[in-house]
Order: C-alpha cells, then structure tokens, then sequence
C-alpha cells in the first residue's frame, strides 16, 4: 500500500460510495497518469461531472482527485479537490481565448534562466507576475552557470527585476549549486520547473536524480534555443521523496487572470513604479513629455530602465485585458446556465400540466 502523505496528501477529502483519492502525475490528452494507495493507475474523466460544469476544474499534473474503479478498463475521475497553488496560461493556439493549466499543488516555482542568450530579463518579470498568483514560493534559477565566469552581472540584472526572490546559480555539468536547491526539494514538497526550451531542465532534473531519466538534446548555437524535451507535464519523484512538475518549454507565457488577479501581481513585481505613479506635478500626468514627471525623472536619473517601464506598461494592458475578458466569458457562461435552467423549469411545467 502507498501512503499518499508521501504525495503531499493532507487527507482532508472524505471519499463516499467507494471513491478513493489519486494524484495526477501525468497528463496526455484526455487520459490522465495517477498516484493512488494502490500503485500507479490512467484514468478518464466521468463526462456528466466535467463537461459543462465550472464548478469541476479539468484536472492537471499535481492535482488531488477522487476516482472510481471500473473493472477491466481506466478509472472513472469523478472530482478534482480544492488546490493550494495553481498556475495556468493563455492558451497560445490561435483563434481562441481559453486557460491551458499547467500544474496545481506545488510549494515552489523554480523559474529558470540559463546564462546564454536564454537569459531575458523581460520574459523573467512575466514568469514573476504570474507566479506571484499562483500561490507559491518562486525562485529564479539560472542554469549552465559554468558558461560564464563571473555571473554577478546577471544576478544583479535578476535582482533588479525580483526584488526578495531567492537567486540560485547552477550547473549540471559541475554540479554548482545543486546542494542549494534542497532548501526547497524536502520530502513530499512539490516544485515546478518553469521554463524555456534549451534552459537545461532536462539536464539540471538528471543530476537531481543521479542518472539519465531525461533525453536532452543540443541548443542552436544562433540563439541559445533548444528543441522540446519534455512532450507532456508531468510529475517525478526524486530519490530524497520531493517531486518535480516538468513541464515542456513555455516560449510564450500569455496572462490569464486567476486567483487574486493579476493587476495586484503586476503590482508586487514592479513595486518601484508604482510608488511613483500619482507623484507628479500634474494629477493626469501621462509619462510621456509632461513637466514634473515622477517617471520621466526616474528614467533619466537611472533609477529605473525604459525597457522595465515599457514592460510594465504592456504588463499592465494584458492584465486588464485579461481580466476584462475572462469576466465577460464567466457572465455569458452564467447566462447560459441561467437560460438552460429557465429551460428545464419551463418543460417540467408543461409535464405536470
């Protein structure tokens, strides 16, 4: 028998008429990889539970669930259970405006950079305001260290862009580092690797544990860009008994609105421009060419870059478009319920008349 404590199980869930919980520990397409006290079992989601209904999320990688035996086939996945941390996208295929979930009950986010063309300080701020929502802990991690000799200069870069977040130097080919990130690999605890292509997850999940469980492939020299390794989300066990959420690598990170919102997450990432937006000397001051502009100052004296200000900026638009649009989807979705509700009231009145 497994001991699902050891999945970070808090056994809080009370299982009726036989069910019983599971982790998700892998995702592809509509089957689902799970945990449970019996071993290792797939599983389908039962269809009048999750399709149509909000209330049920669709489960992802980390997710407590409960499950139904069915004799002879894949178990039936009947609920996903409350979530600590959840961190999700914009789903980037086009013509569409949907959420892409990417792993749930997870302690840490290691978002990671490698010290080549990789590292984009931009791209670290977008990784930071949406795992600032999510519900856990991030720290940046910044791979392939041995490809530099001094790498101050883009800890300080990292620094500036996550001011309190831990910074982590690492390299899988000299093993600098690794010791440190069992500060957060303890047992049971979850952490998800969050990352571009080429950043070296592949490589860094190998030496954590101790042999060669992941193919990696070589980057493009051109631009530092590597190939998917990892096909799918999913959830490995290190020998200390923490897990790693791998996920295949996000080249885009589109915001999606979910938790506390994401307005407050941009604002906790760029902190020192928010205390400056209302210090002008005109209360409808633009930030563009306007006198006494707290902004502007700022700029010009080096205490913050334009690039950072231009992000914050775009950071902001996608927030408030985000949230503006998912509000909208929810109020029609209700509608609808509302309207198929009305529907059913009207018909079984005709019945009894």
């Amino acid at each position: 028998m497994i001991d699902l404590k050891q999945y970070g199980y808090t056994g809080t869930a009370k299982p009726e008429d036989g069910a019983k919980p599971a982790r998700v520990t892998a995702v592809h397409r509509d089957r689902y990889e799970l945990i449970c006290e019996i071993g290792v079992k797939h599983g389908k989601l039962k269809t009048s539970v999750y399709y149509g209904r909000e209330e049920h999320p669709f489960p992802t990688v980390g997710d407590f669930v409960l499950i139904n035996d069915v004799p002879g086939g894949d178990c039936q996945i009947i609920e996903t259970l409350p979530r600590k941390s959840y961190f999700s996208r914009l789903d980037p295929k086009p013509g569409g405006y949907t959420e892409q979930a990417i792993a749930a009950n997870f302690d840490t986010i290691f978002i990671m950079q490698s010290l080549n063309q990789n590292f984009n300080v931009r791209r670290l701020e977008r990784c930071l305001t949406l795992s600032r929502q999510s519900g856990a802990t991030p720290v940046i991690v910044l791979t392939k260290g041995d490809l530099v000799e001094d790498p101050t200069n883009f800890i300080t870069e990292a620094s500036e862009a996550a001011a309190g977040v831990d910074i982590l130097v690492t390299s899988s080919k000299t093993s600098t580092g690794i010791d440190a990130l069992y500060k957060y690999l303890t047992p049971a605890s979850a952490c998800v690797f969050l990352g571009s292509s080429g950043v070296g997850k592949s490589s860094l999940l190998n030496t954590l544990m101790g042999e060669d469980i992941m193919t990696v492939k070589e980057i493009r020299e051109d631009d530092a860009r590597g190939r998917h390794t990892t096909t799918h989300r999913q959830m490995i066990t290190l020998p200390n008994g923490a897990h790693i959420i791998d996920t295949p690598g996000l080249r885009e990170i589109g915001m999606w609105e979910s938790g506390e919102g994401l307005q407050n997450a941009v604002s906790d990432i760029f902190t020192e421009i928010e205390d400056l937006l209302g210090t002008c000397k005109f209360s409808d001051c633009r930030h563009e060419s306007e006198p006494g502009c707290a902004i502007n100052n700022a700029i010009q004296n080096g205490i913050i870059s334009r690039e950072r200000w231009e992000n914050y900026l775009k950071l902001r638009r996608e927030a408030l478009f985000a949230e503006d649009k998912i509000k909208a989807i929810r109020e029609r979705s209700a509608k609808h319920q509302e309207i198929a509700m009305w529907s059913r009231q009207m018909k079984n009145k005709k019945e009894i008349w």
